[in-house]
């Protein structure tokens, strides 16, 4: 840090995730505790190649702990992949006067993140994904809200489904990663759980579905991912052609699971990291992300975050097979 008081700047990337604001509210104020003068990035890395920045002080964080969003915006940033638009950023933050970046996002943010420390920036990265497919944390911000969501979701369904004796299928987030997905198949307990990971075909699906119907069930449940093998549509029309007792609807839920006030498990999350975030670039450390590890916030290189993927684990998926039964 520079011997004049220090400015840090933060920007929200990529998928927006409940609890970001809570995020940057404690991100500021803690570094106003610790005399850093904090300044915001508009529209994520796309605000850092245009030089789009403010100044946040501690009014301008005030009220926004159960927002979901960000206020700073976020957005996709094909600029920044490049090395012109990569130099691009390091010059405005240069001319801003930045002395270090907070980057709150997912696994793009923080190989984006990663990028800047390797062109010299001081960073720290923030997870925050409804996926929770960031390496090196046990869980990201917003992932709590996020399943809480759907679980709600799938609860009000349920009541629809037994009511009409019907199959409902349930189409949640994950492109890449089946997590939500499987984690909602155990807690609102799915007969069937689709998942990138796992390859499935339609009969298999429609047997599924036939075995409630002989087992006495009054309605069947599956949860697809949308990144797996089986769009929804696809798989409603299927089972219905195949006749297997219960007739079907589908619900694809869309971003309403990224919205929403943050969980209590998630504003806690998001300021346990961005307090420890800001107070490790106090301390003279960066090129690291935050991350929850057996309780505590750890802070993990950001060159190991950048080349891994966090991959589900697979006894879940097992488990939600398990219990479907």
């Amino acid at each position: 840090m520079t011997e004049e008081t220090p400015v840090i700047g933060v920007l929200t990337s990529g998928g927006d995730a409940p609890g970001m604001n809570a995020a940057i509210r404690a991100m500021v104020r803690t570094a106003l505790v610790n005399k850093m003068r904090p300044m915001g990035v508009i529209n994520g890395f796309a605000g850092l190649v245009k030089g789009e920045f403010k100044n946040l002080g501690a009014r301008d964080v005030g009220g926004i702990l159960q927002r979901g969003g960000t206020i700073l915006l976020t957005s996709r940033c094909d600029d920044f992949l490049h090395p012109a638009g990569q130099r691009e950023a390091v010059r405005n933050i240069n001319e801003a006067g930045l002395d270090a970046v907070v980057v709150i996002g997912g696994d793009g943010s923080m190989r984006g993140a990663h990028v800047l420390s390797q062109q010299g920036v001081k960073v720290i990265g923030i997870p925050a994904s409804i996926d929770n497919d960031v390496w090196g944390t046990n869980i990201c911000v917003g992932t709590d809200t996020a399943m809480n969501t759907i679980m709600d979701a799938v609860d009000k369904l349920r009541d629809t489904a037994a009511s009409h004796q019907r199959a409902f299928l349930i189409e949640t987030m994950g492109r890449r990663s089946g997590y939500l997905a499987v984690m909602a198949g155990i807690v609102c307990g799915a007969e069937m759980t689709l998942i990138p990971e796992v390859p499935v075909t339609i009969d298999e699906v429609a047997q599924a579905v036939e075995d409630a119907y002989r087992r006495g069930k009054t309605h069947a449940i599956i949860v697809n991912a949308e990144g797996s093998n089986v769009r929804t549509t696809d798989l409603a029309a299927g089972i219905d052609a195949r006749d297997v007792g219960f007739k079907t609807r589908y619900t694809i839920l869309g971003h309403i699971q990224r919205g929403g006030s943050p969980t209590a498990y998630d504003r806690l999350l998001s300021s346990r990291m961005a307090v420890r975030a800001v107070e490790a670039l106090a301390s003279g450390t960066h090129g690291v992300m935050t991350g929850l590890q057996g309780g505590g916030i750890e802070l993990v290189p950001l060159a190991d975050v950048a080349a891994r993927t966090r991959d589900i684990n697979m006894e879940y998926y097992h488990m939600a097979r398990v219990l479907a039964h």
